[in-house]
């Protein structure tokens, strides 16, 4: 009997000691698990902090001489503008490089007014002068160096000239016919008067380039666009 319940009491500690065994086997696991994740996320950081971000783009260049088209969003004109005046305008159509559309159409332009020179009233033409000064790239005013659109009208100088002098001709003829000498005279006054009224009304015309208006612009210089 006695020796029965030896045996039993060995038996019991054995599995208790089996038990703790098992216990501290699978805490070992456990714990070394964790550690080999902690050691692999902190590894994963190091390389992902290591890892340099990668480098921009290169920009893109629409080259000197690119031809484009733009329209006008309010009239300018050589009576109606003064130099130094902004205008507004749109592109009319892609701007493209290799291909690629870089500048698509509707883009905001802006410009100046370089010169406005109205007709005179006896001599000397018309002139308009304008050029672009910047476009929007991505919602961004990028400067730009444009070729300039000119405009002329030439003046009716040397017609009204003639208007004036055959004015004056005709008025001496009457005076000379109703009596010579001071009656010539009073003639060519009054003749030379008519003739420079008929001049300020011949038909000259100023430049007016209205809205909506298609100008063509060459840049002078290249432009540099960073995507």
């Amino acid at each position: 009997m006695r020796l029965r319940s030896l045996s039993a009491l060995t038996l019991v500690l054995l599995f208790a000691l089996a038990a703790c065994n098992k216990a501290a086997n699978q805490s070992a696991t456990s714990t070394a698990q964790s550690s080999a994740t902690s050691n692999a996320a902190g590894a994963g950081g190091q390389q992902a902090a290591s890892t340099p971000a990668p480098a921009p783009p290169p920009p893109v260049v629409v080259p000197a001489g690119t031809t484009f088209t733009v329209k006008l969003g309010q009239a300018v004109g050589s009576k109606i503008s003064s130099a130094g005046d902004a205008f507004p305008a749109t592109l009319a159509e892609d701007i493209q490089v290799d291909g690629n559309t870089v500048i698509a159409a509707g883009a905001a332009v802006k410009g100046t007014v370089v010169q406005a020179q109205p007709l005179g009233k006896i001599k000397g033409g018309a002139l308009l002068e304008v050029r672009l000064t910047s476009i929007s790239v991505g919602g961004v005013d990028q400067p730009i160096d444009t070729t300039a659109v000119e405009r002329t009208e030439k003046g009716k100088g040397k017609r009204n000239a003639e208007i004036a002098g055959g004015g004056a001709a005709l008025g001496g003829i009457i005076g000379a016919v109703a009596g010579g000498g001071k009656g010539a005279a009073i003639g060519l006054l009054a003749g030379g008067g008519a003739g420079g009224a008929g001049a300020a009304y011949t038909g000259n015309k100023e430049i007016v380039l209205p809205a909506e208006a298609a100008l063509s612009f060459k840049l002078k210089a290249p432009l540099q666009i960073n995507k």
